[in-house]
């Protein structure tokens, strides 16, 4: 199918065991399981827009054994079943040293394109029309990947990705916050000096607890200044104090979970009446123990104010989920019919730095399947 559109890690108390990410079913050992209903088969053929998505984070198991495959030095399993049980986490430490470790496997430009095209092809499966990838290179180019051949390496991806799943890539350039402010100098210079054709964001992730938001306010404004916009991931493991300075030293445009929006009713308010969305990613927040359980999660009290929410998937393969599962553990916790699952699929377009007409013809793709959808089952 071809394209019509135009152009962290939080520091926490550990978890056990967040779900198998090797198993075939997507939908199975998840900590927010959905129940198999009939909005599944719904949901599979959704066109749907992702926004808060990891590049590494992105890397299914059958994408790693490749990987390792071409590196017999890693520590890291190439057989289906040894890696179910190596991406079977036992708290969230070790969830880190195996996300190092993937890291690890890429080393060099056609690593990364691999990597990059591979995960477009898990998207495209999943009716993923336009993504818009989380990418740090600061953890490829420190590791010795030329600077040069790392762009090209996923713009070579990205343009493949297009032409041959029809799944549209746009990039975010993440600072990885633990790193520090080197990192941050470097990530901006990668943006601005060597900006790619995809790159139309500027975020941070990593921990957040000890790593301030306003002292990355210097390296914001000066790819703000070159036209990047501002999507930091906040208030996921701190209080609603961290997207408010995300919102004032950073200039947020969205904000990457923000979870403890619902303390602070005032926030919600300020989210609301700008239009700021709120990137939601369930799975992530259960496993990672941001949010205690599913029937806690803050999404409802965040829908019931009238925030601009989105669905998205985080690092779906490490948590055992993908977006279609994303969409299903919301329709449970939101109780949507599929009317209400195509207006959740539309929130993402309109969030979106997808180009107007792009917008418009994702939003219609999105109106003509659900209405021939419900046409197909007399509803």
């Amino acid at each position: 199918m071809r394209s019509c559109y135009g152009r962290g890690r939080p520091t926490m108390t550990p978890v056990p065991r967040p779900g198998r990410a090797g198993d075939r079913d997507p939908y199975h050992s998840l900590p927010t399981e959905a129940p198999m209903t009939d909005l599944h088969p719904f949901i599979a053929g959704l066109p749907k827009a992702e926004l808060h998505v990891h590049h590494v984070g992105s890397a299914s198991p059958r994408i790693v054994a490749e990987l390792a495959a071409h590196h017999p030095d890693s520590k890291v399993p190439t057989a289906p079943e040894a890696l179910a049980d190596y991406f079977t986490f036992t708290d969230f430490a070790h969830f880190i040293d195996v996300y190092l470790s993937v890291v690890d496997l890429i080393r060099t430009p056609e690593d990364v394109r691999l990597l990059t095209f591979e995960v477009a092809r898990d998207m495209a499966r999943q009716n993923i029309r336009y993504a818009e990838l989380t990418v740090t290179p600061f953890s490829s180019t420190r590791r010795g990947i030329p600077e040069q051949g790392f762009m090209e390496a996923i713009e070579d991806a990205r343009k493949a990705a297009e032409r041959e799943l029809g799944v549209v890539l746009r990039w975010c350039f993440d600072i990885p916050g633990e790193a520090g402010l080197e990192a941050a100098e470097e990530t901006t210079r990668l943006a601005v000096d060597l900006r790619p054709e995809g790159l139309v964001s500027f975020g941070l992730g990593g921990p957040e607890i000890g790593v301030d938001r306003p002292q990355f306010k210097p390296y914001f404004d000066r790819a703000i200044a070159e036209g990047l916009h501002s999507v930091p991931h906040a208030g996921e493991t701190t209080g609603p104090q961290t997207v408010w300075d995300a919102l004032t030293e950073l200039r947020a445009e969205r904000i990457g979970h923000g979870t403890s929006s619902v303390a602070d009713p005032k926030l919600l308010d300020h989210l609301a009446e700008r239009r700021i969305a709120l990137e939601v990613c369930p799975t992530s927040n259960i496993a990672t123990r941001a949010v205690k359980d599913i029937e806690q999660h803050p999404v409802r009290e965040m829908v019931q104010a009238g925030v601009l929410v989105t669905i998205n998937s985080d690092d779906p393969p490490m948590f055992g989920t993908d977006l279609n599962n994303e969409y299903a553990v919301a329709a449970r916790i939101l109780g949507l019919d599929e009317h209400g699952l195509a207006a959740l699929a539309k929130n993402a377009v309109d969030a979106s730095f997808l180009d107007p007409a792009g917008k418009r013809t994702l939003a219609a793709e999105i109106d003509t399947y659900t209405a021939n959808w419900l046409r197909s089952t007399g509803r």
